[in-house]
């Protein structure tokens, strides 16, 4: 048997170019000729996709997947899973994740990627057997990173582990990139001593090595190429699905795909590029060998991009970026694979906008040290991890043995919304419940695709150059800049808003979403008590009373879209 290849365009690629944007729309008129290629597996759900669909695309993932199952018949379609956390940014109970899984194969699911974001082989046990007992394929997933701890041996001996679960294939997940030629042989080589299933090779291109990677990975004993159509492949993405092909044709690892077919599909992606160009922005689509330093995938990269954009402060980049390896070291070196590469990158933007590193923090990084998450790979730093959650003692148990069973009182809660329809909203809920409540209720809207906007005359005078704007469209913030008179009476409305501000009120430090209030008005609130809870950077944070008092005013709802520097609330 010839090379096997795995087709991520649907999927990884653009969740590493355009920050997961690919609409369902646009998927469905290839999906017919993408199943006549013969690939081993179409990667097309799973990671963020879920939540973006519901966050930015209003668009239910459920029906995607099914949409997408009814047009390819003969192809196997493949989801990443996190492991225990499933497509969220925390561990679920066990009767979630069976739900899940479940609904998934009913819906069109027949590989399940199932990874942990630690390689803590606990946490991914569980769905790996609820995979296989529905007959679906699965491949147990190890996360590639280079680090002091990180050796060949030990992810060959998670190779073994994996098999010994019941895995169908192993798949060396380089997410960012890092995986060097010589690596990918020798730790194809090990694997292959330990294991008797197939092994394929993920990787991106995001620090130029890929190609050479896989080159070797494939001499070494690879079985399965993953890969992307290359209008979105290269750059943070994966190594293109027509060039691999193309490589190795007429060689004893030939593929057997047709190269014709595959330049057909080829001109629909580029065609479709163009419509999401704005989109694609430099840092993505070059690549860098600094990612060998920060290590962030693609995928994640993508996202940090645009978060930062929305936050209004993309200026600060390069700051982000020196301080993830040393939040990453800090947490005792795990790979940056979702959730925790958002917890990371997340932690690496609050120390650049802070006077003083860890001085806010979210719930998430209190759970990670706490056990909450698994086993980190090696020690954490005892004086961070003792500044962020005191004396509190990590757990020693798989995270899920300690959350109770969530699924019977996620039904309860549900039914009495009276907007959820069937088993798939039940689950989304269970994932989601904020976001899929306004989802269900017609709450959230399709964001506005960005224009490219002309950049201004360079030539204007000072009087009359234009005021730079960041324009909130449907959730998704854009740099604009707005032209006299219009400008100039922007700016004083800005001024005379700002003196408005009491010396009581409770400013969000971010933008983002509320999820809860935890006061009331009229209610006595001690400094650093919590007022807020906002989602922001796809993690919880805390917005707390800067001051003894008592409240006299909330401006915010649960549910409600807020902006950094507004106004939530006023504690006299």
């Amino acid at each position: 048997m010839g090379l096997l290849i795995t087709d991520s365009t649907l999927r990884d690629a653009h969740q590493s170019l355009i920050a997961t944007r690919m609409r369902t729309r646009d998927m469905l008129p290839i999906a017919e000729m993408l199943d006549k290629v013969g690939f081993f597996a179409l990667d097309v759900w799973g990671g963020a996709t879920f939540d973006v669909c519901l966050r930015f695309l209003n668009e239910d993932p459920w029906l995607r997947l099914r949409d997408l199952k009814e047009k390819v018949k003969n192809t196997r379609l493949q989801m990443v899973l996190r492991g225990q956390n499933l497509v969220g940014y925390r561990h679920y109970s066990d009767d979630v994740v069976r739900e899940f899984i479940c609904l998934a194969v009913k819906n069109g699911v027949d590989v399940f990627s199932i990874y942990d974001a630690l390689n803590d082989m606990r946490n991914v046990k569980l769905a790996i057997e609820v995979a296989k007992d529905q007959g679906a394929f699965a491949q147990g997933a190890i996360c590639y990173t280079t680090s002091p701890v990180h050796t060949v041996e030990k992810f060959a001996e998670m190779a073994r582990t994996l098999q010994s679960f019941g895995c169908d294939s192993i798949c060396i997940k380089d997410l960012a990139g890092l995986i060097s030629p010589w690596t990918a042989s020798e730790l194809v080589k090990a694997i292959k001593k330990r294991v008797s299933i197939p092994v394929a090779l993920h990787s991106h291109c995001s620090s130029g090595m890929a190609h050479m990677g896989y080159h070797a990975g494939v001499l070494a004993g690879v079985d399965i190429l993953d890969t992307a159509f290359s209008a979105f492949g290269g750059g943070a993405s994966l190594p293109p699905t027509e060039g691999v092909v193309a490589a190795f044709r007429d060689t004893p690892f030939d593929t057997g795909l047709d190269l014709d077919l595959l330049y057909e599909i080829g001109e629909y992606f580029v065609a479709l590029s163009r419509k999401y160009g704005p989109l694609f922005t430099t840092e993505l689509i070059h690549p860098s060998v600094d990612v060998l330093t920060h290590q962030i995938p693609g995928g994640m990269f993508s996202n940090l991009v645009n978060q930062l954009r929305e936050q209004n402060i993309l200026d600060r980049l390069g700051e982000v970026m020196e301080e993830i390896p040393r939040v990453r070291a800090d947490l005792g070196y795990p790979p940056l694979a979702a959730p925790v590469s958002q917890l990371v990158v997340t932690q690496a933007v609050l120390n650049v906008l802070s006077a003083k590193r860890y001085k806010r923090v979210t719930e998430e990084l209190k759970n990670y040290f706490l056990g909450y998450y698994g086993r980190p790979p090696s020690d954490v730093n005892e004086e961070v991890k003792k500044f962020v959650v005191g004396d509190r003692k990590p757990i020693e148990a798989r995270p899920a043995e300690l959350i109770a069973s969530e699924w019977e009182l996620t039904r309860y809660a549900g039914q009495k919304l009276g907007v959820l329809r069937d088993e798939e909203d039940f689950v989304t809920y269970a994932l989601f419940p904020q976001l899929a409540v306004r989802f269900l209720r017609g709450e959230l809207e399709e964001e506005a695709m960005p224009d490219i906007l002309e950049a201004a005359d360079s030539s204007a005078s000072p009087l009359e150059s234009p005021v730079e704007l960041s324009v909130d469209v449907d959730g998704e913030v854009f740099n604009v800049k707005v032209s006299p008179p219009l400008g100039k009476a922007l700016e004083v409305e800005q001024t005379r808003v700002a003196k408005k501000i009491s010396r009581g009120a409770i400013v969000s430090p971010l933008r983002g979403m509320v999820l809860r209030i935890e006061v009331e008005v009229g209610e006595k609130v001690k400094k650093g008590g919590v007022i807020a809870v906002i989602e922001a950077l796809k993690m919880e944070n805390k917005v707390s009373a800067t001051h003894t008092g008592v409240v006299r005013e909330i401006f915010m709802r649960e549910g409600q879209r807020v902006g950094a520097g507004d106004v939530l609330g006023v504690v006299d």
